[in-house]
């Protein structure tokens, strides 16, 4: 069976018990923060791949990645992956949620990238700008600070990107004068 295709099914079907149960907003937090958990600490996407590591063990872990507001429906599912020995695919089982509960709720991902620190007025003013320009999404906003970009900013929704920076600028200065040598 191909991999997409067992998180995809696990997560439509988690999704569709959380939206019986009325808790799909709730675990998408838990999914949130167990993603996050996966992204913070590489190692433990190995040791729910590790045969030796015993079922208990891997449930300890991954209801401690999920916090302590985890709840009976992602205790549920943890406990159903394992029976069903698809721990190894739990990581990309909780990405599969997370995009369809983006995807059913219209949530948009929006990062932000700057050259330095703005202030949050500054911050404020760029989230505003992407607000009037996604008027039907709910965004949710992430930052980071990428000094290379020398000036400006970068922004991207999903997969549009909107590049404001000094070396997006200078990179199509000299692509310009690249072309006029010709």
């Amino acid at each position: 069976m191909d991999n997409g295709l067992i998180p995809q099914r696990y997560a439509k079907a988690l999704y569709k018990y959380a939206l019986e149960k009325g808790v799909t907003e709730k675990l998408y937090d838990v999914m949130k923060t167990v993603v996050s958990s996966f992204e913070k600490n590489s190692d433990l996407q190995k040791v729910l791949s590790n045969p030796f590591v015993s079922d208990e063990d891997k449930e300890k872990l991954l209801l401690a990645a999920a916090g302590k507001d985890a709840g009976d429906a992602y205790g549920r599912f943890v406990k159903l992956i394992l029976e069903h020995s698809r721990a190894d695919y739990s990581y990309l089982m909780m990405l599969a949620y997370r995009d369809l509960y983006r995807k059913e709720n219209n949530i948009s991902q929006v990062h932000i990238t700057t050259a330095a620190n703005l202030s949050a007025g500054m911050m404020e003013k760029l989230r505003n700008l992407v607000s009037l320009s996604f008027k039907d999404s709910v965004l949710e906003f992430s930052e980071s600070v990428d000094a290379s970009l020398i000036g400006g900013f970068v922004i991207d929704v999903d997969s549009v990107r909107m590049d404001a920076s000094l070396s997006n600028e200078l990179e199509q200065i000299r692509q310009t004068l690249l072309r006029s040598n010709n």
